[in-house]
């Protein structure tokens, strides 16, 4: 299985409540390597680019609100499988929907602060990790417990 990398932020509503660490750490137990991220301030334009897909929907204007209302913690996430894993790890958009164990399930309650956002797919993560990060910012390293984590 070949690794991939996916884009991640932390939400305004999951740093406004002190959860971080929380949600990193669940990431790093599981085995999925970090390797950029940064605290940001999100401009208006920068928000209005992250979610260009949804210009004209009557969600884009309160959700670009939102995303610049207070700083985000922006990551890129590396692993086998690393889209499918994190999505799984973050549980369903809307948090009423998402299991127990999960972090917008664990931590969430409405879908417009739902703690978390992941790339869907591929093409998405590609996307994202352009827009967010200079490829200078980004460190490829091996871990020490990688040849642990993997067949």
């Amino acid at each position: 299985m070949e690794k991939e990398r996916t884009f991640v932020m932390i939400k305004p509503d999951a740093v406004q409540r002190g959860l971080i660490g929380k949600i990193i750490s669940r990431f790093e137990r599981k085995g999925i390597k970090l390797v950029a991220m940064k605290f940001v301030s999100v401009s208006k334009e920068l928000a209005e680019k992250h979610y260009g897909i949804h210009k004209g929907k009557p969600f884009f204007e309160p959700t670009v609100k939102y995303i610049t209302s207070s700083p985000v913690v922006a990551m890129i996430l590396e692993g086998n499988n690393a889209i499918e894993m994190v999505r799984g790890m973050m549980g369903k958009t809307d948090p009423q929907k998402a299991a127990m164990g999960t972090m917008r399930g664990d931590f969430g309650q409405f879908i417009g602060r739902n703690i978390v956002h992941g790339s869907d797919g591929p093409e998405a993560a590609e996307f994202e990790i352009n827009l967010w990060f200079k490829p200078e910012e980004i460190s490829n390293y091996t871990r020490i417990d990688e040849e642990w984590l993997t067949e």
